[in-house]
């Protein structure tokens, strides 16, 4: 996949490399001492503070997720490999693919690492993203498209299309497709992120402070993504539910 040139691999980061400008910590440096050296009025983190951040939740909630996926037995592999994508110039975000030999990957861009406000947030896009692989997000939607453009290829040639018009109809008809079940999958993985994160003992309603700083997108008739007040409310009904509220 063209994306991989520009990954960095986490594995690497906890066998011991780091990032250019970030003192490793030194033995009796703990994360929470270092997260106190970050940004007291809510803002971003020190890059240090940042770094630290990233590779504790990986550690923490890596093998949650991983153990949750086994127990769904999904018929996937669920071994998670973690991924910076350091490509320059990436806007904030994380997304879950998979590789040509079927294992689960992760990505994070250094503009999201460096914007999380704390591990809870890192900690839960990581739940989310996992729970699509977990969900089997991508193989629904590659079914769902591929239907779609079937069906609105069908028709456009029924109705004496040329090739090219077909063929526009088509991917029509698959983006249309997708679009129709991204919203619910969204809501779905926020759900059982929420649940992964919470289980790796941090706070998904924390976790969710992030959407306060994403543009809502509403309940547009196209859209991908449900409006942020209906994702958060959702996850603060998942944890009420963990903790017997």
């Amino acid at each position: 996949m063209k994306r991989q040139a520009g990954w960095v691999l986490v594995a690497a980061l906890l066998a011991g490399c780091v990032q250019p400008g970030i003192t490793p910590l030194p033995p009796t440096d703990s994360a929470a001492q270092v997260l106190t050296d970050a940004s007291q009025t809510g803002g971003t983190l020190t890059s240090r503070a940042a770094a630290v951040n990233f590779l504790t939740v990986v550690q923490r909630v890596e093998p949650v997720a991983e153990a949750f996926c086994r127990s769904k037995h999904i018929g996937q592999r669920c071994d998670f490999q973690i991924v910076i994508d350091d490509r320059p110039g990436q806007p904030a975000n994380a997304f879950q693919t998979i590789d040509k030999a079927g294992r689960p990957i992760i990505a994070f861009s250094l503009a999201l690492i460096a914007d999380a406000r704390n591990a809870d947030e890192i900690a839960f896009v990581m739940g989310h993203e996992a729970a699509h692989h977990i969900l089997g997000h991508i193989p629904k939607q590659q079914q769902s498209a591929l239907s779609g453009a079937m069906m609105a290829g069908i028709l456009a040639a029924a109705s004496g299309a040329g090739q090219d018009e077909v063929q526009q109809a088509q991917k029509l008809g698959a983006g249309l497709a997708t679009r129709q079940f991204s919203k619910e999958y969204e809501l779905e993985a926020d759900a059982i992120g929420a649940e992964i994160t919470f289980h790796a003992g941090y706070d998904p309603v924390i976790g969710t402070g992030f959407f306060d700083r994403l543009p809502d997108p509403g309940d547009h008739f196209l859209g991908t993504h449900p409006a942020n007040r209906q994702r958060k409310a959702l996850v603060a009904a998942v944890v009420a539910k963990l903790r017997g509220v």
